[in-house]
């Protein structure tokens, strides 16, 4: 994909041309100059921020409350919750753009790409963090409580640095299932809150894929996850093995 986003279209189909072309930046210069290709990253950053902040705002209440004040409908509902995934996207695509378009007049809104992905990814974070929140010793919470700690108290100084790894683990998987969400982005937006996806997306034409163009924002889009991830390896793999070690 790197490669061929430095070749011409017409380089790109040439199997001559795999690894020995005459590389070029036309793809990169014109996807800034003729696609307005900031204003797409802009949307992408603004919709997978703050869906993210606010998933993790019901997140982690929700996965504290199962985790240190379960019932005996606490397993029904965390399966519930996990159901909700199982459902095709495209079962319910009709009546989401029906209800948005004309009813509620959200559609190719920040706010409803902001909504549809936190209630995408609600049911994962909810789950990771009950399971980081379960490792937690329950005598350490019953320690504040008699030291006259509030619930906010006890999520805010010993939940959350005591869960930090995989707090900080779930905020980045989360993060990054937001900036790759192509299914409702593209289907949900048409310019004003248009994603990366919704760009990469538009390099089809009835005669084909433009693979240059197609590779160039692909690469783009790419490129700051994977320097995400890189600066927060050390996090993501603290998260993701938290509590596997007794």
């Amino acid at each position: 994909m790197v490669l061929t986003s430095f070749k011409t279209d017409a380089d790109a189909v040439k199997p001559e041309h795999l690894i020995v072309f005459t590389p070029t930046l036309e793809n990169y210069l014109n996807m800034i100059e003729n696609y307005d290709f900031w204003r797409f990253a802009k949307n992408s950053v603004i919709t997978s921020l703050f869906a993210t902040t606010f998933t993790l705002f019901v997140g982690v209440p929700a996965a504290y409350a199962m985790a240190f004040n379960p019932s005996r409908h606490t397993k029904d509902i965390l399966i519930w919750m996990l159901s909700t995934k199982m459902l095709p996207a495209a079962a319910v695509l009709y009546p989401m753009t029906f209800l948005t378009k004309n009813i509620l007049g959200l559609f190719d809104t920040h706010f409803l790409i902001i909504i549809v992905l936190s209630l995408i990814n609600l049911p994962i974070v909810i789950w990771m963090l009950f399971t980081y929140f379960k490792e937690i010793p329950k005598e350490i919470i019953e320690a504040g409580k008699m030291d006259g700690v509030s619930i906010w108290g006890e999520i805010k100084d010993i939940v959350l640095p005591l869960a930090w790894g995989g707090l900080a683990a779930t905020a980045l998987l989360c993060f990054i299932f937001c900036w790759n969400e192509a299914y409702w982005t593209v289907r949900l937006t048409t310019i004003d809150a248009a994603t990366l996806s919704k760009l990469i997306e538009g390099n089809r034409a009835p005669e084909g894929l433009f693979f240059g163009r197609l590779s160039a924002v692909s690469t783009a889009a790419v490129g700051p996850i994977v320097v995400l991830g890189w600066f927060c390896q050390k996090q993501l793999v603290q998260g993701l093995t938290f509590g596997a070690v007794k």
